[in-house]
């Protein structure tokens, strides 16, 4: 009777978690269970979704990015810099922004399995490298039309309708003109990357090299592409969510994002809850980015205030690991 509980527990409790945070947050934050309401979550939970993801993948390897916030505000900026100053058309643009965030991964991984820099040191010295390159342009001053530049001219180019339908669009779908378009693309991520992890050879490869790398490097594996690959992977994706962070916004704001990091982790980890199974996967990652997203728009319809955020969001994620870790011991315990 003990085994069986404990086994739903570690299954289900997560979910049952999630499903009383909902219940909760109806009763208690009037207009909290509305149309409105999940468009705001939804739309809060793409973006850092995304970069979770990302994450993921590199979680997944045996790995840790740490430089993916600092990927998203690059591309952020790259994109705002590119259309505003440059004048770019929008396809310029983004190409601009997935070839930076590939360049980043690919940078990430080589620094890691070729100069053995240990993962959380090197992209957190590659995150604390692009804080600072992006504001080297602009003198650390955000990017808008109209602005005055450091030469004394005037940004004349302005966000293309196309770039911004990427970050503003609303489909006619499920919910009547309240499905953005960035949701559309989180969806679209986490199935793809879902597949890729789940049902490829490649994608069990990757789960043997986290597991064991020693083990998949006997066997054939070619270990270091495909960390390098985990990092590409993630450096791609941040810069995607950088892009549609900029087609939101509709201008290349220093300040935005600066949470980023912090949520996508929490969203990833939250990840290993999820059905009890106590490893990175992107079905539980896009629920812990969901969870994630109800817990800060639940609380900001109470009122409660900002700097209680963070706390909740760490206690939610030390639950969530002693969900997952502490009582798949004891259940590993009591099989033996």
């Amino acid at each position: 009777m003990n085994d069986r509980f404990l086994d739903f527990a570690i299954r289900y409790g997560f979910l049952i978690l999630l499903f009383g945070l909902i219940v909760y947050f109806s009763l208690a934050a009037p207009g909290f269970f509305g149309p409105l309401s999940a468009a705001f979550v939804l739309q809060s939970v793409a973006i850092t979704g995304i970069l979770a993801l990302g994450v993921t993948c590199t979680l997944v390897v045996g790995g840790f990015d740490l430089s993916i916030g600092a990927v998203a505000t690059s591309a952020l900026m790259l994109s705002a810099y590119s259309m505003v100053i440059l004048e770019h058309p929008t396809v310029v643009a983004v190409f601009l922004c997935l070839g930076m965030g590939a360049l980043v991964g690919l940078i990430n991984g080589l620094l890691i399995v070729k100069f053995r820099v240990p993962d959380l040191l090197a992209t957190l010295g590659m995150m604390f490298l692009l804080i600072g390159l992006q504001r080297i342009p602009t003198q650390g001053n955000s990017i808008a039309t109209g602005m005055t530049l450091t030469d004394g001219t005037v940004a004349e180019g302005t966000f293309s309708a196309a770039f911004l339908w990427l970050g503003r669009h609303r489909f006619d779908v499920v919910i009547d003109r309240l499905l953005p378009m960035p949701v559309v693309i989180f969806i679209g991520i986490a199935v793809l990357i879902w597949l890729f992890l789940g049902f490829t050879r490649h994608g069990r490869l990757m789960y043997a090299i986290g597991s064991n790398e020693r083990a998949a490097a006997l066997v054939g594996t070619p270990v270091n592409r495909y960390k390098i690959a985990a990092y590409m992977i993630s450096g791609v994706t941040a810069s995607i969510g950088g892009i549609l962070l900029a087609a939101r916004l509709g201008r290349g704001d220093i300040a935005s994002g600066n949470n980023l990091l912090l949520d996508s982790v929490a969203a990833a980890l939250i990840g290993f809850a999820v059905l009890g199974a106590a490893r990175p996967n992107a079905f539980g990652t896009a629920i812990g980015a969901l969870f994630v997203g109800i817990l800060l728009q639940g609380m900001t319809m109470m009122n409660a205030p900002y700097y209680t955020q963070d706390f909740v969001k760490g206690a939610v994620l030390v639950a969530a690991l002693v969900f997952t870790f502490y009582l798949s011991s004891r259940r590993s315990g009591a099989g033996h």
